[in-house]
């Protein structure tokens, strides 16, 4: 049924551009090939009005116009204007760039679209290319169920349904009119008006619960002339208020100092190590007992008072509990599968690869496995793909009218070969959901990208703008990906693209994120790559023997070194699509139990075999190499978790709560 239909489709979508006049829906079923089937008049218009509505989603620009001058009938056309993409010219430079921003999605839920852009664009005769070889690699995630429906809703204007986790855990169902959505941070959140509290809300969609529903009738959402998403978003960012002073081990809580005010150092020796007073400033007493806790007896609050108590109590809460006697260790669970992306109905997809392959195929040298490659299709599709566009063409459908392809070329050789295709010849424009993919890719990269490509990135965003029409200039205008750098990071990025275009090794003092401990290496630089809201330096690892990944706002200094960097011939760039987490056999597997405020640790951590328990705490399982970071996030999630499995594990945590509480004895 669905060859059928997509061959229906396909004619009529010929048949509409070839017209020069607008036809009746009677003209069209007497001449398009597939509406005689239909066995009354009711029946075909049902055909009919499902076929329009297709094409306009699939980005057909379907008009609808006077018909016969006879008749108040309506009638319906193509325009060639409104349907083929219009020219674009990029310099070598812009084109480079639009590869690279296609980049950013293709992992992600909008990857489809991206690499469909960049089809039409070559079809169309510019130059680019989405797997040439750069130095930077852009990463947008879209982990969270609710992206794609959130990002349709923004798009076609419609308000949506949803049941929303709170901070404290509660849930609620929410009305909202969406006006956007931003990526701040590497976490996605939208922006809109909340019917329910008549007022403007930000929500994080990580935290929806189940699915989003959309709304399909009523009228649609208008967005206020003053709404700014990105200020919105922004503004939920809570400034530190208050300081507290704590003292410090030397050499350790290395992430305290980091963020601290002001550091004063003490008096140590090599008997007797003394402690640093850290001035430290946060702006919620909740999140700064976690962040000290974490670090047990090499951290001591001691002013202000209610931070010190508050401490102190998450600390004992932990070394009093009771070891669990029906404990046992749990076997590891896979990991949740990845959220899939819903995909349209395998006629629809038919329907818009024939429209960029024929173009394509008509201005490239194609295979039929580089189709397959790009569609990630069996090659066996692809060939039946081919074999319908043999019985389409323009009204008439004798031999002169069809499309011609090879079929034994492309069934023996893998050849492509189309000819008599002139109507499809030209691309069809960007959807809205292609051109915006591109353009928040550009608009990423630019935030992220160094001083060369800086105009290039400007320049191609305007021909991108420019070309895309309206639909997708408000669907962009309502999207905003922030990567918000310190001026630190953004050095320390500059001299990693140095190092990068000059091929030199570099000497990181680094602070490793599973271990409290700096470390000394040396790196030869392979790319950057830049996830969920952080900049990586990827590269090869003298002190491990490895290809190892370092976050740039870990990195305490960067050297330049003048020496060549050497990437063994071995060593490849890791596959990011599970993200820049890489497991190994050695990885140790450790079970908690979760009460309802410390359920963001699913929202920050790879977790599996997630399981909600009868008394509402929810059961995980994480993976780590560095079971010394799993203590330390018991010790900072404190009473509000308990370690499960390993048994040994859990009491280790215990203990370092214990020895953590002395250090507060006699307050």
């Amino acid at each position: 049924m669905s060859q059928r239909k997509t061959e229906r489709q396909l004619n009529l979508v010929i048949c509409l551009l070839a017209t020069r006049r607008f036809l009746t829906a009677q003209e069209i079923r007497a001449i398009v090939p597939g509406y005689a089937e239909a066995e009354s008049d009711a029946a075909f218009k049902r055909m009919f009005e499902r076929d329009k509505k297709e094409l306009r989603d699939s980005g057909i620009p379907v008009e609808t116009g006077g018909g016969d001058v006879w008749s108040d009938e309506e009638g319906y056309r193509i325009s060639r204007a409104d349907y083929e993409l219009p020219p674009i010219e990029l310099r070598a430079d812009e084109a480079a760039v639009l590869g690279l921003a296609a980049r950013a999605w293709r992992h992600a839920a909008l990857g489809e679209a991206a690499a469909n852009a960049l089809l039409k664009l070559r079809a169309a005769g510019v130059p680019v290319d989405g797997a040439a070889a750069s130095d930077i690699t852009p990463v947008l995630g879209t982990d969270e169920p609710a992206f794609l429906p959130i990002w349709q809703a923004v798009r076609d204007h419609r308000p949506v349904v949803f049941d929303y986790r709170k901070p404290d855990q509660t849930v609620s169902r929410r009305e909202l009119e969406p006006w956007g959505v931003v990526n701040l941070r590497g976490r996605w959140y939208v922006a809109g008006f909340d019917r329910g509290r008549g007022e403007r809300r930000v929500f994080r969609l990580g935290r929806i619960v189940g699915d989003v529903r959309v709304v399909t009738s009523g009228p649609a959402v208008r967005v206020p002339e003053d709404a700014d998403v990105r200020s919105l978003v922004r503004g939920q960012r809570a400034e530190p208020e208050q300081t507290a002073v704590i003292r410090v081990r030397p050499d350790s809580a290395h992430a305290l100092r980091r963020g601290a005010r002001r550091i004063v150092p003490g008096e140590h020796s090599q008997t007797t190590p003394g402690w640093d007073r850290v001035e430290y400033p946060y702006a919620d007493l909740a999140e700064l007992v976690g962040e000290v806790a974490q670090f047990g007896d090499r951290v001591v609050v001691e002013s202000p008072p209610e931070a010190r108590a508050a401490v102190r109590d998450h600390l004992r809460a932990v070394a009093e509990r009771a070891p669990e006697a029906e404990g046992t260790d749990e076997p590891a669970t896979e990991q949740a599968p990845a959220p899939t992306v819903r995909r349209a109905a395998a006629s629809a997809e038919q329907l818009r690869r024939l429209l960029m392959l024929v173009p394509y195929a008509l201005s490239h040298d194609v295979r039929v496995s580089e189709v397959a490659e790009h569609f990630e299709l069996p090659e066996r599709q692809v060939l039946k793909d081919l074999s319908l566009l043999w019985m389409c063409g323009l009204p008439g459908y004798t031999p002169g009218d069809l499309i011609e392809v090879d079929l034994d070329a492309a069934e023996s050789t893998g050849e492509i070969i189309i000819g008599n295709a002139e109507t499809l010849a030209a691309p069809l424009r960007l959807t809205a959901d292609e051109a915006a993919s591109l353009i928040v890719g550009v608009d990423l990269l630019a935030e992220i990208a160094g001083a060369d490509h800086s105009a290039a990135l400007k320049s191609v965003g305007a021909k991108l703008r420019a070309a895309a029409g309206v639909g997708a200039d408000r669907l962009t205008a309502a999207v905003d990906v922030r990567i918000e750098l310190s001026d630190e990071v953004r050095r320390l990025q500059r001299r990693v693209e140095d190092a990068l275009r000059g091929g030199q090794r570099v000497h990181l003092r680094y602070l490793a994120g599973y271990d409290d401990e700096v470390t000394e290496r040396d790196v030869d630089p392979m790319r950057l790559v830049v996830q969920d809201g952080h900049p990586f330096l990827e590269g090869w690892c003298r002190l491990r023997e490895g290809v190892r990944m370092f976050r740039l706002d870990r990195v305490l200094d960067l050297t330049v070194l003048p020496i060549a960097a050497e990437v063994p011939a071995h060593a490849g760039l890791r596959d990011l699509r599970a993200g820049v987490l890489q497991f190994s056999a050695d990885d140790a597997f450790v079970t908690l139990e979760l009460a309802p405020r410390a359920r963001w640790v699913t929202e920050e951590y790879v977790c599996s075999g997630l399981r909600e328990l009868p008394d509402g705490s929810l059961r995980v399982t994480l993976r780590t190499p560095a079971p010394a970071w799993a203590r330390r996030l018991a010790l900072r999630l404190g009473p509000h978790a308990r370690v499960t499995a390993p048994l040994d594990l859990a009491e280790r945590v215990r203990a370092d709560a214990a020895r953590a509480v002395a250090g507060y004895a006699g307050s």
